[in-house]
């Protein structure tokens, strides 16, 4: 267990960098998840496991699970993501809530998202991240699509002639698992894993699953940007040696061989690591720094107001006057 992880409470946002530094995700089916004092209590008819909720990332929940009401709030005070997926843990349905209170990260991502020449230049520093040492700084989106489907290509062909495995494509029914064949059963179980993990680290930095730079018009298309920068290094390596295998639960396995894969090689510190430098100003390379849990007032003349003040005029003067409110509270009222 990581050392620098409180499991007593709940995280105050400078722990958020422990992020990193969290277990990777486990999956659950056909049990019950109950509270223990700081654990996650997991039940079923074998007996009861305790789960420390805070050194977590993700809990992937799968058919037959029950949860209750004490679990989840111990779960979100954790920061710890839940996601819902279906049979074989490969159908995604909903998620959890993220950690940090702070929009500072989601700002950067939607104004970088909505201006053309900025999104190109996120977009051109996901491809560089795959060519190290090539220069993609003046190629269009459609020379990076043909680069990496053609680097994605070699990447399938290289590892099949290593693992004997025979690659004919990426062929798949969402709705059905099992018609696939093992490579492509295996490669969508570990594929939903790293949805997942990428899904929760988005989420516990603030950031929008849903504002894509390369993907677009999904409530995932930034978790897929993110995944496919694994997708060669992970999860489509351990398809490929699971299917080689052939083992009667293909899921299970290739679950359990992405996890061990992901812990390895450091996925979740590098996920956390590259997602600041994606997201840092492109033409400084300012790196986003994560507020402190405040709420203030938008203000097209001032940017920036403060929060917990109620803000009226004097009627013969049309001088402002302001009256503290409640903590956590803030409002304006009648301001010409």
């Amino acid at each position: 267990m990581p050392s620098n992880i409180d499991i007593t409470g709940k995280p105050e946002l400078h722990v958020l960098p422990a992020m990193k530094d969290r277990l990777s995700f486990i999956y659950l089916e056909h049990c019950v998840l109950n509270r223990h004092d700081s654990a996650i209590t997991v039940s079923d008819a074998r007996g009861t496991v305790h789960v420390p909720a805070a050194v977590l990332s993700v809990l992937l929940l799968g058919p037959g699970t029950t949860i209750t009401h004490r679990a989840m709030e111990l779960i979100g005070n954790a920061g710890t993501s839940i996601i819902w997926v279906g049979e074989h843990g490969v159908r995604y349905y909903a998620h959890g809530r993220p950690l940090t209170h702070s929009s500072h990260l989601l700002v950067r991502q939607a104004k970088l998202v909505t201006n053309v020449r900025s999104r190109i230049e996120v977009a051109r520093r996901m491809y560089q991240m795959r060519f190290p040492g090539e220069d993609v700084s003046t190629y269009t989106m459609q020379q990076l699509r043909g680069k990496e489907g053609a680097r994605i290509r070699s990447v399938y062909r290289e590892i099949s002639k290593i693992t004997g495995v025979v690659w004919n494509g990426r062929e798949y029914d969402p709705s059905d698992f099992e018609s696939g064949n093992p490579v492509n059963k295996a490669l969508s179980a570990a594929h939903t894993c790293l949805y997942g993990i990428a899904h929760s680290v988005i989420t516990a930095l603030g950031c929008s699953p849903g504002l894509g730079f390369i993907h677009t018009g999904h409530e995932r298309s930034f978790v897929y940007d993110v995944a496919d920068l694994y997708k060669a290094q992970v999860t489509i390596p351990v398809a490929f040696e699971i299917a080689a295998q052939n083992p009667p639960n293909i899921g299970s396995v290739t679950r359990r061989a992405v996890r061990d894969k992901m812990t390895d090689g450091h996925i979740l510190e590098r996920i956390v690591k590259d997602l600041h430098y994606l997201l840092s100003d492109c033409e400084t390379d300012d790196m986003p720094t994560i507020d402190v849990d405040v709420v203030n007032l938008w203000d097209d003349k001032n940017d920036l107001m403060k929060s917990g003040v109620l803000y009226t005029n004097e009627l013969d003067n049309l001088d402002f006057m302001e009256e503290p409110l409640a903590e956590g509270y803030g409002m304006v009222l009648d301001r010409v």
